[in-house]
Formats: C-alpha cells, structure tokens, sequence
C-alpha cells in the first residue's frame, strides 16, 4: 500500500499538468476569425497571459506599410521582438536601426522601445513577453 501512495504522490503532478493541457489546448493554429484589429493592422495571441501561469505571452503582429502599432514606449516586462517578413525599423533608447526576416530584437525592461514598418510590404513579427500575473491574483 505505501508503494502506490508513494507513486500517487509523483504521478499526481504530472496528472493535474494532463487534464490542465491537452493537445486540444496546447495547439493553436492562426485563424483570421481570431485576429484583433489594431490601428496598425492586426495581432494574433498565440499565448496571451491568462494561458500559462507565470505569464508568459506569444504573439503575432502584422503591421500595415509605414505604420507602427504604437509610439515609442517603456514598461517593467522585457521582451523579444522576432522579424518574420518585412522590414522593420527598431527603436531602442533613442537609437534606430533597420532589420528584415529572422532578426530577433530584445527591449530591455523599462528602456524606451519601438517598431514600425519601413518595408513597401506587411510587416510580421513575433512578441515574446512575460507579464507580471503576481499582483493579479
């Protein structure tokens, strides 16, 4: 008796972790009907911060030709930007610099940054961020 106690107590995690993820849930596959629309074109959340518990978020911007979803701007989280097509002009902390597919770009926490599309084309990129969801709770 104590050997299957002793395998419920290892098991049980791995046990929540299946009925919390499924392959049902840990596949998201891009659908247009899921797009949000944004002053700039449109954003795809792949991972938005409700779905894995420390916050972690992916997700996919597509910006129209010169535009840019919004100006320049710092917050606590750090995050990656990765170029898939288009061109795109990085602003970090009063320096710019123009980049095209598989550029990854990182903005530090708190440092003022930005993207926009520079290119004659869509602009798309992924963020990568992690959100604070201790102060949520």
């Amino acid at each position: 008796m104590k050997l299957v106690s002793i395998l419920f107590l290892v098991a049980a995690p791995f046990l929540l972790c299946a009925q919390q993820y499924t392959i049902e849930n840990c596949v998201n596959e891009f659908s247009n009907t899921k797009t949000i629309p944004t002053n700039a074109g449109y954003q795809y959340w792949f991972a938005d911060k409700n779905f894995l518990e420390d916050g972690r978020t992916l997700k996919l911007s597509v910006v129209e030709p010169g535009k840019a979803t919004h100006t320049p701007h710092k917050h606590p989280e750090d995050e990656f930007f990765f170029i898939l097509e288009g061109k795109a002009e990085f602003f970090l902390d009063g320096n710019t610099k123009e980049v095209g597919p598989y550029t990854s770009l990182y903005c530090p926490s708190n440092v003022e940054h930005g993207i926009r599309n520079v290119g004659t084309t869509q602009l798309k990129y992924l963020v990568i961020k992690r959100y604070d969801t201790t102060s949520e709770k």
